[in-house]
């Protein structure tokens, strides 16, 4: 249940302060963390004797043995090289505080196991508020869900950088999905708005790329106030994150109150997308323009159809602008210089976008 870095670094830390080698091992017999290194030697062969045995500790040639039970079972065995009672007391100061670690772990597990059930509308209604008055959650407070994306190796890493960033004693709960999400659902202030949910995804995104981990996009929804309500969240940021990747795979925060226009797009069925783009373009595909145009296109749109900037911006002559978009208004009949006919072209471009998303899945 507790990772293996956990028990080194709290075995790790208890040999810093007592000054005396000790190891944990499994109820079977395996070393799950030591601090003696390779020089353990063969006193664990007497651990499944002694996991059976009634006895909570004993002494073996030389070393203390300890049990740490989950449930009245031995889950782990301490073990310490020494026969005084100063060692003993040791002992048993490391095993309980593996059996603090055992107790919080399962609080922990019990409420991600919560939380995943709620972003997934997995719960009765009734189910949800008795559960959280077992698990101590609040109900009517302010929250909001992120979803962080990320090419970590270990959905764990991040899982735990984030834990750092909001640990739980701040009521904010981080779960994983899978190795590529992992969700924060976050507690907010009453002062919090959207500015400060900028921050927040910012703040994610500036610690995670800080250690490394590639790829990483964040995207948040709506504050919600009821517990019932936090799927909700989970699902608004989930379609930001979508959305995102379709229309501005360049941003890497995306907040679904303001994805625009193509919220609408990912909503529209295949059938009118076709109909649409049939239409405007009397069936040429967005796929036999060249690079160059397209280029061209994006940075007249991005300088509001400026001419004169989108030119200078690319390095051409005014002329040759001109003649790009003519040729464009050849082959489609819309001349990109006039507003509306700008917008429909736009929306276009989006929409063979978000076709050809859909056709890859």
């Amino acid at each position: 249940m507790i990772s293996s870095h956990i028990l080194q670094s709290t075995i790790d830390g208890l040999k810093n302060i007592t000054r005396r080698e000790m190891s944990v091992i499994e109820r079977e017999g395996k070393i799950v963390a030591s601090t003696e290194g390779d020089s353990i030697g063969l006193y664990i062969e007497g651990v499944p004797a002694f996991v059976s045995s009634q006895a909570e500790n004993q002494l073996v040639a030389g070393y203390q043995y300890f049990k740490v039970n989950d449930n009245g079972a031995a889950e782990y065995i301490v073990i310490i090289k020494g026969e005084d009672e100063e060692t003993y007391r040791i002992g048993k100061i490391a095993a309980f505080s593996l059996q603090s670690l055992i107790v919080a772990y399962k609080e922990r597990f019990d409420k991600d196991n919560f939380v995943k059930n709620l972003l997934l509308d997995n719960l009765l209604l009734v189910d949800i508020y008795s559960r959280a008055k077992k698990l101590k959650i609040e109900n009517n407070v302010r929250r909001v869900v992120y979803i962080i994306e990320s090419d970590a190796d270990k959905e764990l890493t991040v899982v735990e950088l984030l834990r750092e960033l909001f640990p739980s004693k701040s009521r904010d709960f981080v779960t994983a999905v899978d190795e590529r999400i992992v969700i924060l659902v976050k507690e907010l202030r009453e002062e919090d708005d959207v500015n400060q949910f900028e921050t927040v995804a910012r703040t994610i995104y500036d610690r995670l790329t800080t250690e490394d981990i590639p790829e990483v996009r964040v995207a948040f929804g709506t504050v919600v106030s009821d517990l019932k309500n936090v799927s909700m969240s989970y699902k608004e940021a989930k379609m930001a994150l979508e959305v995102g990747s379709i229309f501005e795979d360049e941003k890497v925060i995306v907040n679904y109150g303001r994805l625009g226009i193509g919220r609408l797009i990912f909503q529209l069925p295949n059938a009118l997308c076709k109909m649409f783009i049939g239409e405007v373009l009397h069936g040429i595909s967005v796929d036999s323009f060249d690079e160059e145009t397209l280029t061209t296109v994006n940075k007249f749109f991005e300088n509001n159809l400026n001419v004169s900037e989108t030119s200078r911006q690319l390095y051409i002559h005014r002329n040759t602008l001109v003649y790009r978009l003519d040729k464009l208004l050849k082959l489609t009949g819309l001349d990109l210089r006039n507003f509306d006919d700008a917008i429909t072209f736009r929306i276009t471009l989006m929409v063979s976008k978000y076709m050809k998303y859909k056709n890859n899945l």
